[in-house]
Formats: C-alpha cells, structure tokens, sequence
C-alpha cells in the first residue's frame, strides 16, 4: 500500500473537516455525554466532545464517515481535548488514555473501510493533539506575570499518556494542532521522541499546525509565523500549517510566506471565514474550496481541509475544487 509520502508526491491530499461542527448538529444531552460508564459521575459532561468515542461511538464513527465519503485521505482522532490537563474540567483525568485509544480505533476502522473500498486510495489516520487549556509561556494571573498554572513536565507527561494511546489504538500520523504556544507544542514533541524512544516501535510522522490569531501575524504567545517555523523544524516533522482563529482569505499572506520557508510539505485548513456576531460561521462550501484552489494554484499547499464552521460540503467541494492541481514541490532547505 501507498505510504503518505507516496500520496502527497502525487497529489494534494484532502483533511477532514471539523468535528465539533458536526457533533452540535445532534443536539445531545447530558445522557448522551454520560452513557452508561458515567451515569453517576459528579460533574456535568455535556459538552466534553471527546467523550462520546466512548457513550457514543456510533456518531463519532458517523462523523468519519461522511468526511471520508466527502473525499477526505486524512481523518483527524475525536481527541483534541483528550489531554489529562483538559479532562480535569470535567474531573475525567484517569480517562485520558481511555479516549486517546477509543478515538483512534474508531477513526482507524472508519479509514480502514474506505482504503477497502479503493485499495490505490488509502485512508490515513491523524491522531489530533489539541493545546491544552493551559499554557507554558503565559501567565494566567495579570498581577503576576512570572506564574504558570503548569510545568513543561506536567504538559510532556500530559501528552506522553496521549500518544500512548493514539499509537496504540492505530494513528497513522500525529497532528499537534491549533499551536497557540510554540512552547506547549515543544512538550507534544518532547513526549512524542520519548514515547517511541521508550516503545521501541517505529516513530510515526509528525502534523505540526500552528495559529496566527489576528492581523498582527502572530501567535498568542507573541512568534512571528517565520520565528514559529524554526522554533519546531528541529521535530523534522511530514508537514507544518496554519488552522483555526482565521478564514483562508485572512491566512494568505501567512500561507505565502510559510510556504516559502518550509522545507517540508505544508497544510492549510481555516475556519469556514470569521464568526458572526452570534460566533457562528455562514462562510459557504463553495467559497472556502474558492480560498484553497487559489492557495494550491499559487503553489502554497500539500495538504488542504476545514477547521471551525466547516462540514463535509466544505470538504467535498476543496476536494473537488484542488483536484486536477499540482502539489506545492518541497523547498530544499538547509
């Protein structure tokens, strides 16, 4: 079978779109969130997306599916939040790995299906390593600048459990995404080196994503897109992008320019535009997919799918709109 590598040499490979999107279409109660495993648990859970890969896995596998029938190659694990550190919201740190696994094994079997399908045209899985709720490089105390509510080691030991479980339950791929501190995202790949350093198992290619969040063309924690870029290329990571916080229309100068520094392939999945005054997005499939061909035209992307907003219209139409585009060819770079 075709290797990613194989694939993104041949063509632009298509993401997934957003999860969250699509889990709201349900409106799910509480009981949904709950299931039988938690019926007595002493926190409210609605809301906490990623636990329905364990009370309902059927929608989550529902999910996957219409992505890979709307043309997706990659689909990203329901795990974003399956941290220890963002589960102690909800008082579900001992479920962590439970979610990491679950997450991937139902994403894997949704990929498996479809490669069946078309054997030429597989399916890979990206095991999806959110932020966290806390950061490294901020204080979340304004009258004390020098606090962190957590340590690099709290964090590298945080997502060591999660690629435990994302390896384990079948991930092609690891994708740290929507980077919102470059030294959070450090701790993903601390964890992810030790991780198959201590397994013995072969490493599996490394998604790395970060978040310019407004027009200054920077992090939150204060990188420029090009001081972003060469504080993680040490990871040698498959690919480096932008998602989340901004339209595609707004992420073009950063597209541009990332994609002329990069020497590896580059991904660009946006929100479905800018939210409405009610934070929702009305960005139509047709437009979105518009954003992205002309990205992919201008040579500036490898892989191209939706964050926030958008659905598998959305990604139906990148898919059909990058189609018959060559992939950006991949800078030698020193």
């Amino acid at each position: 079978m075709k290797s990613i590598t194989d694939c993104l040499e041949e063509r632009i490979l298509i993401l997934d779109g957003a999860m969250g999107t699509m889990i709201q279409r349900h409106k799910l109660t509480e009981d949904d969130f709950r299931g039988d495993i938690l019926k007595n648990h002493p926190r409210d859970l609605k809301g906490n997306n990623d636990l329905l890969s364990l009370t309902r896995p059927d929608i989550i596998l529902d999910i996957h599916r219409q992505y890979l029938e709307a043309g997706s190659d990659i689909i990203e694990t329901n795990t974003f939040n399956s941290t220890a550190i963002a589960q102690a919201d909800y008082h579900l740190e001992d479920r962590a790995f439970a979610l990491n696994l679950a997450g991937a094994r139902l994403a894997r079997q949704a990929a498996d299906e479809y490669t069946a399908l078309d054997p030429s045209r597989p399916r890979f899985v990206a095991g999806a390593i959110g932020p966290t709720n806390k950061t490294l490089s901020l204080s979340p105390d304004v009258s004390n600048p020098g606090y962190r509510a957590v340590s690099f080691d709290q964090v590298a030991a945080a997502y060591y459990d999660q690629v435990r479980g994302l390896a384990e339950g079948g991930a092609d791929l690891l994708l740290i995404e929507t980077i919102f501190d470059t030294l959070n995202a450090k701790a993903a790949i601390h964890a992810i080196k030790q991780y198959f350093r201590d397994s013995g198992s072969s490493p599996l290619p490394i998604m790395i994503s970060g978040t310019i969040t407004d027009a200054s063309g920077r992090t939150l924690s204060g990188q420029t897109l090009e001081a972003f870029y060469i504080s993680v290329r040490h990871a040698h990571p498959l690919s480096i992008g932008l998602n989340c916080a901004l339209g595609g229309r707004q992420m073009r100068p950063y597209m541009e320019e990332l994609s002329r520094l990069a020497g590896c392939y580059v991904s660009c999945y946006p929100n479905a535009g800018l939210p409405n005054a009610m934070a929702e997005y009305d960005e139509q499939p047709e437009d979105t997919a518009s954003v992205l061909r002309e990205f992919a035209q201008a040579g500036f992307v490898n892989i191209v799918g939706g964050c926030c907003g958008t659905t598998p219209d959305h990604i139906r139409q990148i898919a059909l709109m990058v189609k018959d585009l060559e992939p950006r060819p991949v800078n030698q770079v020193a």
